[in-house]
This record gives structure tokens, sequence and C-alpha cells, in this order.
């Protein structure tokens, strides 16, 4: 027996809780209409009741007897509130899986942390503990119930469809409030040693204070059955939650032997212990690796599948829709890679002369090989549609048929899966996705959500890619139509100039015709600056191609360019000639010597250099001026309408890349920001084509 000085407040306070909880459970088994949620409720009132009748007597007698039946009604009732809310949780659904192995493992929790608190002894309220490990555990598992029912409350709570969350708001509200009132009791027991009496004294009257909520929430209630939905994104977070609450009692739990065993050192350890703990926990917050491992481990413990579709398919598209999360193909490697935990990857598409190449990368290293249509890896993906394992493919070739992966792919050691992009029978690309964070098993499941978003994504970028060329169509429809106007202006001044054909041979001696003559022509050569200005690209040739010679045409180039300021240097290391048109040619080079000028400071340098390559006639264009973006020139140098120049129309490095590829060349650029650029024009050479080592240079 003990000195107990708050007898008469804990009176009060023990008898106004044996009114209300005994109320409140003869309202229920009047009202009783079975079921196991109903008696669950009814049991743990009826041990409340119990409870505060212990409670007042222990507070009338200070009997050590009568405080261990206080002690063990109050964790009985604990645990009986527990159940229910587990019943509301999991009970009417423990067919699934999921609810089965979640009901099981929060069982089995319970049952521990009652045990632990049961076998324990227990002091009452006012006399130190610090002489017995044993009870201050015994509190601590106590503690431990007390987060346990709050994590159940948020789980109902988070869980109920939105339909029942009226229904449950008073029931939560009221036992939320009980076991938050159970925590700061038990956690000022564990901090001071010993439980504090006034707090002990009020216990009750809180715990009857939240009778009202219980009995709304019994009304809005009748029978206890609620649709409640285990979505693994609630699952995942509570989990995530108790295992951080285990963990901080666990810390607790340490640092307090500390204190205990460590003398003069015992309470700077453990200040510095908890703290420890603490930097631990929020480091572990924000591992990726770690939240990885732990979803894996969710999704294969408590779910038959690893999925849950409708949230992986709405992050999916929402990550697939966000404008402002890079360009789209960069979101299509990202949404593919966040189906898998991939922390990187990259995408090839297919160009217009049918190569792959690397058009988007996400944490990845840049790949400029290109991978051809006839290769082993795209012959294989568009035949077989599988998604490749490319570890398992190394280890055991034989999984996958015909498949050598390219020399680029196989010294790639984060690769790890590759996903092919179909728009209906076509293979328009493939993703390349690096190791996951954590260790995932490729199973029927994984591969059949990537293939179906593998569709999904493809569609994305063949749409993107036919709008594109929709406005490009546009934009040479409107280009055409200018044309259009500039012909019918053409057609006057040529009108004009038949005019004055036709009349000078009767008024050519006439003064005021020949006033007329010249304000004509200024007109007409006036327009026609004008429309050259509008129009810089000139017609299609249609005459067959003939013998050119390359040194030739440069030196013609150069020439026209002779009264720009800064130095031209042109080297003709070879006399070579190319089938192609003259004019058409000439028109080509100059107008990349004239990009290369309008690129270079005054003080700058041109140099054009002629040579004979492997089976080739090369014209190179160097200079040292203000060069371009790798990004610019894979997207933007040879498509039309894109143009660094402020007034320039964009069409002049398109027209000449086709046509040169027309005659069976093609155009190679080299460039850097602030470095400069080369270009390499590749002709094939003519088959009478004499090479003849020179030395003209200028």
């Amino acid at each position: 027996m003990s000195e107990f000085n708050y007898a008469a407040p804990a009176s009060w306070s023990y008898g106004f809780a044996l009114l209300a909880f005994a109320a409140f459970a003869v309202q229920l088994a009047l009202g009783w209409r079975g079921g196991a949620r109903a008696t669950v409720l009814l049991a743990a009132m009826g041990l409340s009741a119990v409870w505060a009748g212990a409670g007042l007597a222990y507070a009338r007698t200070a009997a050590h007897g009568m405080w261990l039946l206080c002690h063990g009604l109050d964790l009985a009732r604990m645990a009986a509130l527990c159940a229910f809310l587990m019943l509301l949780l999991y009970g009417g659904r423990t067919g699934k899986r999921a609810v089965r192995r979640a009901a099981m493992s929060g069982t089995a929790l319970l049952v521990a942390l009652v045990a632990v608190a049961a076998v324990l002894p227990s002091q009452p309220p006012g006399l130190p503990t610090l002489g017995s490990s044993a009870q201050r555990l015994g509190y601590v598992a106590l503690l431990g119930i007390s987060i346990y029912g709050l994590v159940l409350i948020e789980q109902l709570l988070r869980n109920a469809p939105e339909a029942s969350r009226w229904a449950l708001k008073p029931l939560c509200l009221g036992l939320g409030g009980a076991f938050v009132y159970n925590l700061f009791m038990y956690v000022d027991a564990v901090l001071f040693s010993q439980l504090d009496v006034a707090v002990w004294s009020a216990h009750a009257a809180a715990q009857a204070l939240v009778v009202p909520f219980l009995a709304l929430a019994a009304v809005r209630n009748k029978d206890w059955t609620i649709d409640i939905h285990m979505s693994r994104r609630v699952v995942f977070h509570s989990t995530a939650l108790l295992g951080s609450g285990l963990y901080l009692l666990a810390a607790a739990g340490v640092g307090y032997y500390v204190r205990y065993f460590g003398g003069t050192w015992g309470s700077t350890l453990q200040i510095a212990l908890l703290f420890g703990a603490l930097l631990v926990l929020a480091t572990l917050f924000c591992s990726g690796t770690l939240r990885s491992r732990l979803k894996v481990y969710v999704n294969k413990n408590f779910f038959s599948y690893r999925y849950d579709y409708r949230e992986e398919w709405l992050r999916f598209t929402r990550v697939l829709g966000a404008e402002d999360r890079g360009s789209l193909q960069e979101r299509v490697v990202r949404a593919l890679a966040d189906l898998v935990e991939s922390p990187a990857g990259a995408l090839w598409l297919r160009d217009e002369q049918g190569r792959y190449r690397q058009s988007a990368r996400w944490n990845m290293s840049a790949v400029h090989e290109a991978e051809p249509e006839d290769g082993s890896l795209v012959r294989f993906l568009a035949e077989r549609r599988w998604v490749v394992d490319v570890e398992a493919c190394r280890g055991n070739p034989e999984s996958y048929p015909g498949l050598k992966l390219p020399q680029w792919l196989a010294s790639m050691s984060s690769a790890w899966l590759i996903v092919p992009l179909l728009v209906g029978e076509e293979l328009s690309g493939f993703v390349v996705l690096a190791t996951p964070r954590a260790k995932l098993d490729i199973n029927w499941e994984v591969r059949d959500l990537l293939k179906t978003a593998a569709h999904q994504a493809a569609s994305y970028l063949g749409q993107a890619q036919a709008t594109e060329a929709l406005l490009e169509a546009r934009k040479f429809d409107a280009f055409n139509r200018m044309s259009a106007f500039v012909v019918h202006d053409l057609k006057n001044l040529v009108a004009q100039l038949n005019l004055l054909v036709r009349n000078a041979d009767r008024h050519r001696d006439n003064p005021a015709f020949q006033d007329d003559m010249i304000e004509t022509v200024k007109h007409v050569e006036s327009r026609m600056n004008a429309l050259l200005a509008q129009l810089r690209a000139g017609a299609t040739p249609v005459e067959n191609r003939r013998s050119v010679d390359l040194g030739g045409v440069v030196t013609r180039v150069q020439r026209a360019k002779g009264a720009d300021e800064r130095r031209l240097s042109v080297n003709i290391e070879n006399a070579l000639s190319v089938l192609a048109h003259e004019d058409r040619l000439e028109h080509v080079i100059g107008h990349l010597v004239q990009n290369a000028l309008d690129a270079t400071e005054p003080d700058g340098h041109v140099r054009v250099r002629v040579y004979g390559g492997d089976d080739a006639a090369v014209v190179e264009v160097q200079d040292n001026g203000v060069g371009m973006s790798p990004e610019f020139v894979r997207d933007r140098l040879f498509r039309p309408f894109q143009s660094t120049k402020p007034n320039g129309m964009g069409i002049g490095a398109y027209e000449s890349a086709q046509y040169i590829q027309s005659i069976g060349g093609r155009i190679e650029v080299d460039s850097a920001l602030n470095r400069g650029t080369c270009i390499k024009v590749l002709l094939p050479r003519h088959a009478a084509a004499i090479s003849v080592p020179m030395s003209r240079a200028a």
C-alpha cells in the first residue's frame, strides 16, 4: 500500500467514468443485433466500466491488489478497442491476401505488446520505478499499444470511402483522443520513471469524455458495416509509420538503459544517442533505395499482384502529360522508369534514314552510335516484341535466340531492360532502362505492364510526330502561298519589261521614253531585290546531272564572297569531279560558306578545304564562330523553318541537306557553342574523275 494524496479527485474522476461507460454499455446491450464488431465494442465498453470501478476502489482504499486489477483491466480495454478498430479495418475482407496478411501482422503485434505489458510488473502512481528496468519496459509496451491504436485510426479514416467518413469521424475523434491521452500519460511515465498521480487521476475523466463521440458514431453506424478499400499507398505509408514508431521506441528504450547504467555520462550519452537515432531515421526517409525496397516488400508480402494498376496508370499518364518536366521524349523515359523503380534510362527513335538514334536520356550517358534497321537488336524487337533482360541475355544468350547485343549496349554496365515501342506492327523505337534501386524480379506481370505502358508511350510519340509533321506541312503551305504571290509579281515585272522591248524599236530615240525606261528598270530592280529578300532558296533543278569540277565550284563561291571583310581561305588539295547540277551545288556550298561568315566575328576566319576521302569527294567548311549546341544540330539544324538568325527563314540548311541526299551524298556537322563549326559535304566521286594533287590555296 502506498500513500495516495489525490484520493478525492481520483474518486470523482473514476466515478464519473464508471457512470458514463456503464450507461453507454447498457445502451449498446439493449440495441445489440449481433455481429463481431458490435460484440467487441460492447465488450470494450463493459471492460471500461469495470476498469473505472476498479480505479474508484483503488482511489478509496489505495490497496495494491486493487491497483493490479485496475492496471490489468486498463490493458484489456485498450486491447479490446484496438481489436474493434481492426475489425472495422479488416473484418469481412479477410479473403483477400493483402487484408489477411495485414490483419495477421497487426494481431501478432498487438498480442506481443499486450503480453509484454501484462507480464511485467507495474507500480501504482506516485512511486518511482528507477530501480526496475522491467517496469519501465512495461510502460514502453503500453506506449506501443497507444501508438498502434493511433495507426489503426489513421488507416481506418484514410481507407474509408468518402461516403463512410461522415459516420466514422466521431469514432476516430473519440478514440483518437483516448489514445492520445494514453500516449501522453505513458510518455510522461517513461520520461520521469514514475506514473504521475495527477495525470493518472484525470485519466478516467478524459476517457469518459469520449463516450458522447462513441455514442454518436454508434447512431450513425447501426450495423458497423463499412466498405474499406486497402490501397497500396496507404499500406506503404502505414508500414513506414509503424516501423518508424517501433524504431523510436527501441531507440528510447536503449537511451534510457544507457542513462541508467552510464553513471555521470548517462544523460549526455542518452541525448547523443537519441539525436543520432533521429538523424539516422531522417536519412532513411530521404533514401530512394530504402523506399524502393520497402515498396517491393509490401507488394510481395501483402498483395497478390505486384502493382496497383489504377495508381500506376494514373501516375504514368500524369508524367507523360507533365509538360514542365522536360520534352515528351524525356517524359516517356521517366514514366517507364518509374514503373520499375529505375533511376535512369534513354530513348532511341527511328530517324528519316531508318536508323535508330538516341533522342532523349535521363541520368544516363550519351550514346552517339546509331542502330541500323537491319541490326540484330532492331530485328529481334520488331519480330519478337519482347522486353529484353540485358543481364539474362549476357548470362544465357540461348534465352534470346537470334539476338546479339550491339557493342555500345554490351559495354553499358548499367543497362538492365530494353523495352520496345510499337505503333501497330511497326517498331518506332525502344527504351533502355538502368538497374533499379532495389532488386526486382522480372516476371510476367512486370513484362506485361511495361509492354502496355510502352504501347501507350509509343502512341503519344506517334501523335506528337504526326502533329509536328502537320505543322511543317502547314508552314510549307504558307510558304507555297507566299511563292504564288512572288510568281504573280514576277509575271507583272516581266510584262513591264516585255512592253519596253516591244516599244524600244519605235521610241528608242525619244528622251521621254528613255526616262520611262530608266524608271521602269529601277522599279523592276527594286522589286526584284525585295522578292529575293523574301525568297532566298532557288527552284529545284529539272535538268540532268553532269560532271562538275568541285574545285571550280568552290573557286567561284570564293570569288562571289571576296568582298567580305573577313578573310576566306580556300585549299583545293585534289581536282575532283562529281555528278551534280552545277548551279545548284554552287548554291549549296555558297549557302554553307555564307552561314559560316555570318556566324564568325570580323576578326575570325572561315576555311574551305576540298579533298578526297574514302570513295567520296569532300568539301569541308570550318569556322571559329559562335557554334551550335548538340541539341540544335540533332533536332533543328536540318529541319525546315528552324534558324538561329533573327531574320532567317530556316529553309537553306533544310534544302541543302535534301539536295545533297538526293544526289547520293550526306552532310556531317561537328559543332560546339563558342568553339566553332566544321561542316563536311561528302559526295560520291564521278567515275571519270581524275584525282590530281594540287596546291592551290588562297
